[in-house]
């Protein structure tokens, strides 16, 4: 299909804030409230120039108007916390676009897995909002007679062609006069599916070849039915020409030509979020910190099974000395602390993706930026990262008895900040590159798999085959620069027994270099910040991910859907065969359903 996008009689892109859509997935943060949910996004989006109580009216009468006062204060819920309904959930994600007042709002099927009243109420507001001016345009399937009733106008297609468009009311009587009325006791939007979708001659064949199923002696009135007889491409074919004839079309065809003579009225908005940046950044940062928070998932297990295993390891180690095989020890316990501490950061990866489904959707309508969602994602969870970060570094520096200045401590507490940090960093790539939990989850451990067997611990850095592992790889890896300064931190300047009796002390800087294979050409604290070095690169790589997928996106579906429609033309089950059938409506299936719009263009 082909055309133009006019608004306001103007060829032009429909700019965020005059555009508002509703995505068929109820795309929310389980652990605020209804009410917490619709005020960040209020004060994310809308202008400056708004006092306090301006703001607050507009979250309460949006709260009223789509009729969740009674659970406002309840949180949306999510694995452990007890939530809303289903139809609670599908308003307030239509709250959050109404915010803005947008003058069009696009649903995708806003009643699918909803039950009948639920569906219901939701559409009856979606009509409410109608009134107040904006236009609501939702696609939607098999909606109850009750549900059709509310609707203005009806838009029938059928693999791109324009079965019918014109009031809801008249489109019964449309369909009467070109031969194929609704029978009593049907619902029309499924006498018109049927009329128009060939996936139910299947469904008709089935029954009439069952033998557990009388349809004439029935009283369903199927013999009576006009489209028993007929094939969906030839009903669909003649109502097609039908409206193509009638008067529908013709008033169609007029209001184009009027709307092509406007001028077009007033200046558009430019950005769906009129808020600034600093604003944005200030009230993403707080909804992001409430999340994590609240979530038990996020951080507060992590912390939990952090504290427990560095009890674990500072039992294992406890008071380790600088007897000989002490050495041995030290260098264990700091693999352990820069290897398997950073590696329990994969366990955030689930909530890293509901967080990013949140990005997506909030960042189709144009609520906040790219670099705006990464810098206040940072910040959000930098608290926890410390909380975590200090509180193994505490319990397992002072068990095992590292060196006692507080600097080393320090050192070691910002290089356990870091290399988590880090971590946290590459998940959140993985995230937005394999948007899958459990293939995230295998490449993420794969990942950091690598980086712990080029660190350091498992084979000294000077004896890694130097093409890929010892360069580059070992240079762009976090662990093994984070282990080389935990190991300076902790052995220079310290002296270890000998392993001979009576033999002269080791000092701590023979045994970095000639048994732990440290580079003692640098600082410890060059070490640390080639690890924020690492860190900040992979914040801008997530960042251009992320602006490379949205400016890529529109084109990729573009040839993702040509070549697939240019498959299926080749496939030979989509060709016409000539196979004897029982009646003329049953003939040859095509494995798509028509309902999605890709199987009348192959007739």
């Amino acid at each position: 299909m082909t055309g133009n996008v006019l608004l306001n009689g103007k060829r032009r892109r429909l700019n965020y804030g005059v555009a508002a859509y509703v995505t068929q997935e109820d795309v929310l943060l389980g652990t605020l409230t209804v009410r917490e949910t619709i005020t960040y996004s209020a004060y994310l989006r809308l202008p400056p120039t708004l006092s306090k109580e301006e703001v607050n009216g507009i979250i309460e009468a949006t709260i009223m108007e789509m009729g969740l006062q009674d659970c406002a204060d309840r949180n949306i819920g999510n694995w452990h916390l007890r939530g809303i309904s289903g139809g609670e959930k599908k308003r307030l994600s239509i709250a959050l676009e109404i915010l803005t007042r947008p003058r069009l709002l696009f649903l995708d099927e806003p009643t699918s897995g909803l039950d009948s009243a639920s569906a219901f109420f939701v559409i009856q507001t979606l009509r409410n909002i109608a009134r107040g001016g904006p236009t609501v345009i939702s696609s939607i399937h098999q909606p109850s007679s009750e549900v059709f009733t509310l609707f203005d106008d009806l838009f029938l297609l059928s693999g791109g062609q324009t079965v019918y468009f014109g009031p809801a009311k008249k489109a019964v009587e449309f369909f009467a006069k070109a031969g194929v009325p609704c029978p009593r006791r049907r619902n029309p939007s499924d006498h018109f599916l049927r009329c128009i979708n060939s996936d139910f001659d299947k469904i008709t064949t089935t029954l009439m070849g069952s033998n557990r199923m009388d349809i004439c002696n029935s009283g369903i009135e199927m013999c009576s039915d006009p489209l028993m007889n007929r094939a969906t491409a030839e009903i669909k074919a003649m109502l097609v020409e039908k409206y193509r004839c009638s008067e529908y079309s013709l008033i169609a065809r007029e209001r184009i030509r009027e709307i092509l003579t406007i001028e077009g009225l007033g200046n558009e908005r430019k950005s769906g979020s009129q808020a600034k940046w600093w604003k944005q950044l200030s009230v993403l940062t707080r909804r992001s910190f409430v999340n994590m928070l609240r979530d038990v998932g996020y951080y507060w297990l992590r912390i939990g099974v952090y504290i427990a295993l560095s009890i674990c390891v500072g039992s294992i180690f406890f008071d380790v000395g600088t007897n000989f095989g002490a050495i041995l020890a030290r260098g264990a316990c700091g693999g352990f602390l820069s290897g398997f501490m950073t590696f329990m950061s994969i366990g955030g990866f689930p909530s890293f993706l509901e967080e990013m489904k949140v990005f997506y959707k909030e960042r189709l309508n144009g609520h906040y930026g790219v670099a705006v969602y990464i810098l206040s994602n940072f910040l959000s969870s930098f608290p926890f990262l410390a909380l975590m970060s200090l509180s193994t570094g505490t319990i397992t520096y002072y068990m095992v008895k590292f060196r006692p200045e507080f600097s080393n401590y320090l050192y070691l507490s910002l290089d356990l900040i870091s290399s988590i940090a880090t971590v946290e960093s590459s998940m959140m790539i993985i995230a937005s590159l394999v948007p899958n939990f459990l293939m995230g989850v295998i490449i993420g451990a794969g990942y950091i798999g690598i980086m712990m067997m080029t660190s350091g611990f498992f084979r000294l850095l000077p004896d890694l085959p130097k093409p890929i592992w010892r360069y580059p790889i070992s240079y762009i890896n976090y662990g093994a620069w984070g282990l080389q300064g935990a190991y300076k931190n902790d052995m220079i300047g310290l002296e270890f027994d000998s392993f001979a009796p009576n033999g002269p002390k080791l000092k701590g800087e023979f045994i970095l270099k000639n048994m732990l294979g440290v580079q003692l050409d640098h600082s410890k604290w060059w070490d640390l910040a080639a690890v924020v070095f690492i860190l900040v690169s992979f914040r801008l790589l997530f960042f251009a991910i992320l602006k490379f997928k949205e400016r890529a996106s529109p084109y990729y579906r573009t040839f993702y859907t040509k070549r697939t429609l240019r498959n299926l033309k080749k496939r030979s089950s989509f060709r016409k065969t000539a196979v004897s059938f029982p009646s003329k409506r049953h003939q040859p299936l095509h494995p798509l359903s028509a309902q999605e719009g890709f199987n009348s263009p192959l007739h």
